[in-house]
């Protein structure tokens, strides 16, 4: 297995009620590199785009002309959905099968500390539009990150504290997959906290599989509703894990 670190072109948005920053403006057109992140402060030089070279794999500009077309997509995603909430920030990565004929089986939210299941939902459907030409060499799978900078101020519970807070509680997301709408596994669930204890936001993540826009919905309809230690003045940030076998 063969990993690219690749840089690219960035997207500069603004994080202040939705607004642009009048010096910050989105930058849609994307030169000789493809999509790497979504910055919305101070960008880092040391993120791109990594290719998982198992199989065959894909030539960047293959992946340069499937993701350029949805670069305002992806920051749209952020800033249209926003709103004030001004503590919502992290890091996303999103991640492509792609069949050696160029049809996308998969796209997967990989990794996720966002929080907020409407941006990743949304995230997730720009990247299932992207359409990618052939890969050489037979099936192959790559992956983008991007990052979200929040501006507002909030505090991290670490794991336990976490785990301590949320208790048994993940049994509501149970009844999330039935019928036809499957549930996904070792799904790291990232909530905000606000005053006395209300879950302010939500989002998902998983590696291992696809997270089910049904589910994602179900999901986050239940996790706003689990009562949390009260932050005592400001929004705290943790991270669990469910469904870990």
């Amino acid at each position: 297995m063969r990993r690219l670190l690749l840089l690219g072109p960035m997207l500069y948005v603004g994080a202040c009620g939705g607004k642009a920053a009048p010096t910050e403006k989105p930058v849609t057109e994307v030169s000789a590199k493809p999509l790497t992140r979504v910055p919305v402060e101070e960008p880092s030089e040391e993120e791109g785009v990594t290719i998982v070279n198992a199989r065959g794999h894909m030539e960047l500009s293959v992946i340069e002309a499937g993701l350029s077309p949805h670069n305002e997509e992806l920051t749209d995603c952020y800033m249209s959905k926003l709103n004030k909430r001004r503590w919502l920030g992290g890091h996303v990565v999103l991640t492509w099968d792609i069949k050696k004929d160029g049809t996308v089986t998969q796209v997967k939210l990989a990794e996720s500390d966002l929080g907020a299941w409407p941006i990743e939902k949304c995230l997730l459907e720009v990247a299932r539009s992207a359409t990618f030409g052939k890969p050489v060499g037979g099936d192959a799978d790559f992956s983008v990150p991007l990052d979200f900078t929040a501006k507002g101020k909030l505090i991290s519970w670490e794991e336990d504290k976490g785990l301590k807070a949320v208790g048994g509680q993940t049994v509501k997301l149970d009844a999330c997959a039935k019928g036809k709408v499957p549930a996904p596994s070792d799904v790291t669930v990232t909530v905000y906290v606000g005053p006395a204890g209300k879950a302010q936001s939500v989002g998902f993540a998983s590696a291992k599989s696809p997270i089910d826009d049904a589910w994602g919905d179900c999901a986050e309809k239940a996790a706003l509703g689990w009562r949390l230690p009260d932050p005592k003045g400001i929004v705290a940030k943790l991270a669990i894990k469910y469904r870990t076998h």
